[in-house]
This record gives C-alpha cells, sequence and structure tokens, in this order.
C-alpha cells in the first residue's frame, strides 16, 4: 500500500509526547500526520484502516540495532512496530569514513523499511587511538559519536574527543565497561557465576567507566548518553550526575529489565550477554529506573546465529535478537509494574528520539507518520518461525507473550501489514 491519503478509524490513540489516550481517527496525507479527531478541510478519498480494539501508537525508536545483515533486520524492525533505529559504528568495516556512512544511508534509504540514523565511530577503525573525522561523519549522516564496544583505554584521547563533540554541539556515547577490570569475565561476579566456576565481570566494572566518563563530562560540558547500564550502582550515580546539572542521558535493554543472573540455569547460552545479566536487586533496580524515567529502554538487538550459541557459555557469543520482542516486552515489564501504557510507550518512543535528537516518536499534527498499529491483547508465540531476524536466538523462545503488531508505517507508507 503505497496511497498518500489514510484514514485510521477507531483507534485507541496514545500519544507518549504529548500524554494523548483516547478513542480518536487519525488522519495522515502526503506522509504526514494530517489531523487528530477531525478529517481536515478537503481530505477525501482516503485509504481507509479500521483499527477498532488496537492502539494506535508512534512507532517505536530504538537506541541501539545491531545491522549484520541489513535487510532481515530491518524487516525484523518494522515486524515489531520499530520506524528508527540507531546502528552503532561497530559494522564491517567501522563507520569511521564518510563513504561507509553514505553507503549505510542509500541502502537503508533505498529498502524503504524502517529509517535509519547511523553512530558514528569516535576514533579511527575503533581502534582508541586516533579521532575520527567527527565532522566530516556528521555532514555524512551521523547523529553522535560512540566506541560501540570497543575499549577507549587512553582517558586523554577521551577528553580530547569529548572536548571536541562539546565545541561542536556533537553527542557522546558510550558503552560503560572497564576494559581490565571486566577482562575474561563471561557473567556477573555473584553467587551463580561461583556457583557454575564461570569466570566474573564485577559491578566495579561498570561503575569505574561510569564514574571516568561523567568526570570528563562535567569537565568538558559534552552531552553524554550512557548505553545499556546493568546495575543499581551504575543507575545511582547517573541520578547524582543529573541532579547535579550534567548533561547526561542513559538506556538499559529490554531483556536486563526481565532477566538475572538467576536465568543462567545450567549454563543456558542463550542467556550470555554483554553486559552480563545481573543480580535480581539490580534488575529491579534498572526496572524502577525505567518506571521514573531516569532511563529509556533499548532492545540491544544482537542477533547470533546458532553456531554462535550452541557452545559451551564461556565461548558462547553474548547477544540476542529483540526487535519484534521490545514492544511486547515492554508491555510485559509495564504490566508488572503497573504502568500505564502511555508511560511505558514513552520509554521507547518520544524518550529515545529525544536522546538521539530526531525526528519521531510522536503524533502530532505535521509529525511524519511514523505510525505502529498493535493488539495489546493479543497472545502468540516465540518461536524461530515467528521472527524475521536473522538471528533466531533469544532467552524467550518458546514462550507465549502478549501484545502483536498489525501494522507498521514509514512516512505514511504500510511497511509491514500482518
Amino acid at each position: 500500500m503505497t496511497g498518500e491519503t489514510l484514514h485510521i478509524r477507531n483507534a485507541r490513540l496514545i500519544d507518549p509526547a504529548s500524554g494523548l489516550d483516547a478513542i480518536r481517527d487519525l488522519y495522515v496525507a502526503d506522509g504526514r500526520i494530517a489531523a487528530i479527531g477531525q478529517a481536515p478541510t478537503g481530505f477525501a478519498d482516503a485509504y481507509p484502516i479500521e483499527a477498532q480494539g488496537l492502539v494506535v501508537c508512534p512507532g517505536l525508536v530504538d537506541l541501539s540495532t545491531q545491522l549484520g545483515s541489513i535487510e532481515p533486520e530491518l524487516t525484523a524492525a518494522v515486524a515489531g512496530g520499530v520506524t528508527s533505529v540507531a546502528c552503532p559504528p561497530d559494522t564491517k568495516p567501522p563507520l569511521d569514513e564518510p563513504g561507509l556512512v553514505e553507503r549505510l544511508v542509500r541502502r537503508t534509504d533505498t529498502l524503504g523499511l524502517a529509517r535509519v540514523y547511523p553512530i558514528g565511530a569516535l576514533t579511527q577503525k575503533l581502534a582508541g587511538q586516533k579521532l575520527a573525522e567527527m565532522h566530516s561523519l556528521t555532514r555524512a549522516g551521523c547523529i553522535a559519536f560512540s566506541q560501540a564496544k570497543q575499549p577507549l583505554v587512553d582517558t586523554q584521547l577521551l577528553l580530547r574527543a569529548m572536548q571536541y563533540a562539546a565545541t561542536f554541539g556533537y553527542a557522546v556515547r558510550l558503552r560503560p565497561q572497564d576494559q581490565y577490570l571486566a577482562r575474561d569475565g563471561v557473567a556477573h561476579d555473584g553467587e551463580v557465576a561461583s556457583r557454575l566456576g564461570l569466570s566474573g565481570v564485577p559491578t566495579a566494572a561498570e561503575t569505574v567507566a561510569i564514574a571516568t566518563a561523567l568526570q570528563l563530562a562535567r569537565v568538558t560540558g559534552v552531552r553524554l548518553h550512557l548505553s545499556r547500564l546493568s546495575s543499581a550502582a551504575g543507575i545511582a550515580l547517573v541520578q547524582e550526575a543529573r541532579q547535579a546539572g550534567l548533561s547526561v542521558t542513559c538506556d538499559v535493554s529490554i531483556y536486563h529489565l526481565h532477566l538475572s543472573e538467576m536465568d543462567i540455569g545450567y549454563f543456558d547460552s542463550n542467556n550470555r550477554f554483554d553486559p552480563p545479566l545481573r543480580s535480581i536487586n539490580d534488575r529491579d533496580a534498572l526496572r524502577q529506573a525505567a518506571k521514573q524515567g531516569v532511563a529509556a529502554i533499548c532492545s540491544d538487538h544482537t542477533p547470533v546465529d546458532a553456531d554462535g550459541k550452541q557452545l559451551p557459555f564461556g565461548e558462547a557469543l553474548p547477544g540476542a535478537s529483540a526487535l519484534e520482542l521490545l514492544l511486547p516486552l515492554t508491555l510485559k515489564w509495564a504490566a508488572e509494574c503497573g504502568l500505564p501504557l502511555v508511560t511505558a510507550l514513552a520509554r521507547i518512543t518520544c524518550d529515545p528520539a529525544t536522546i538521539l535528537g530526531v525526528s519521531g516518536g510522536s503524533l502530532r499534527p505535521g509529525d511524519a507518520a511514523d505510525i505502529c498499529i498493535f493488539n495489546p491483547e493479543e497472545r502468540w508465540w516465540v518461536t524461530s518461525e515467528t521472527l524475521c531476524s536473522q538471528g533466531k536466538n533469544t532467552p524467550f523462545l518458546g514462550h507465549q507473550l502478549t501484545g502483536r503488531v498489525h501494522m507498521t508505517l514509514v512516512g505514511g507508507r504500510i511497511v509491514y501489514q500482518r
């Protein structure tokens, strides 16, 4: 369906950016939201979409999506109601040259699925030795800069990077983990790792890196985002920094809101993550941080093929597919925390859009018509057949979840319909 004029009827319209949660009709024209409630003047010959019993909300915005294979993962994105994704720079090759960024943008634009926002490499080849050309990368389409999961142990270079970024208004995104404290670790340094004989990653690996980043952010005034926090202590440091006036934001992965070290069981490699699943107390602190709006929620979509998981726990590749589970797992978290739907959806729509500094995440008239239409009550089984992602591994494989996407629109075009 490529028509430019749509009439979405009898929907439960939820727009977290404005706090709207009501039964309304929504009108789309020329790829944008034309009106809510009443048809605009001259609005005619619209393609009708009946949405009675369904929720219509902004398309989901994901803060971290690995695009190993671009088309399958963007197909998975729109199947999960995700209309915008931020792509970390640790692609092959890394996004450290303008030509590579432009090629990625052209490729994703041609596919016409979810919008892709490249995150540029903070250092050349992500090697942590020389700064990348941030100005040229920004002109090519990068919206922020990061080392992804690669360490930057030279704190003087990190200081220079933050100074440069602050001067030109660029955002810096860091995945806080001290390389040496985390070395050789595969699980949270706690009772489960001890019992199973697994090498541990202490909480200090995260908090030491956060403290360093916050000190340098305080000196430079850079806009700092800390990705995929995993500990109560890490969240506390961010809260203190924000109360002190620092421009710092953070996110947590959807899996870390539901799982803990206890879910490793007997070496279940589907629960191998980086950062690792931590204690139940840590998990509960992350849930509270997301509930209070201290942290946004990301999928941390990292598809891993079967061979990468069918190994002993310590040798298995970390990560899981998550784009298609982001919505139902957010709904599950919200139900367990007693959160209204409008608040829960904010964590995966307008909040991440604000962090990224991109349009999207709202349904205001004039905004691009990036829309997710889903049934909040529909139950479905997570199987390798129901996942579009090339990676079929997730701790929730074989589980029944509630909340399923029926249709996704990007720029007023129907890019997914079940």
